[in-house]
């Protein structure tokens, strides 16, 4: 059960058009947005914020899925592991390669690249943070000083959005939700206080 209640979308009507970009994105808004926009001025700026990192740059979005996804794991966040379990469909992660996402180190399906990037999402959300300079020197390898700006922004937004909605157990929408309970149940994932008080 949510520790604050989002609002209704429609007294967010001056978010409509974010909304619609959300929505045709990721096929619903989610009620993080809807709790931010109890206060409009920090909806404005994470919506700016989040459209910067997600929507620009010359990253792939699958690589940018793959990170919030490893990195929302790292820092235990139940409802973004949910989210971006399901953006990475959306935006065309193999099934296989988001199943084998925490063996990265060791399995065929990704890229030494991706193995470097992925290390630092994963590290990067631990407290305290587990980050090196041999891992930057690696990343370097393969990602220019824009890409690396990037690859952090992404993990740094899903950081924000990890602490955001862990401490006030957002309620998960129920397209995140049962995709998460189909496809992420068997590796060990339950909604926990992210899922409706069944007491209700």
């Amino acid at each position: 059960m949510p520790r604050i209640d989002p609002i209704a979308r429609e007294e967010l009507a001056q978010f409509e058009e974010f909304f619609k970009i959300v929505e045709g994105g990721m096929g619903f808004v989610p009620n993080s947005m809807l709790t931010m926009g109890r206060r409009p001025d920090l909806l404005k700026a994470f919506a700016e914020l989040s459209s910067a990192v997600l929507v620009g740059g010359t990253l792939p979005p699958d690589l940018k899925q793959l990170v919030a996804f490893v990195a929302s794991n790292a820092a235990g966040c139940r409802y973004c592991q949910a989210h971006t379990a399901h953006s990475s469909e959306r935006v065309g992660v193999p099934p296989e390669k988001r199943d084998a996402a925490f063996e990265f180190e060791n399995s065929p399906l990704f890229s030494e690249a991706e193995r470097a990037a992925l290390r630092v999402a994963r590290d990067s959300a631990f407290v305290p943070n587990a980050t090196t300079d041999e891992q930057f020197a690696e990343l370097r390898k393969y990602f220019d000083d824009i890409e690396v700006v990037e690859l952090v922004a992404v993990i740094s937004l899903f950081g924000w959005l990890n602490r955001w909605n862990d401490t006030m157990a957002t309620q998960l929408e129920n397209d995140p939700l049962g995709f998460a309970s189909n496809n992420l149940s068997a590796r060990g994932w339950d909604a926990g206080k992210h899922a409706d008080d069944p007491s209700e």
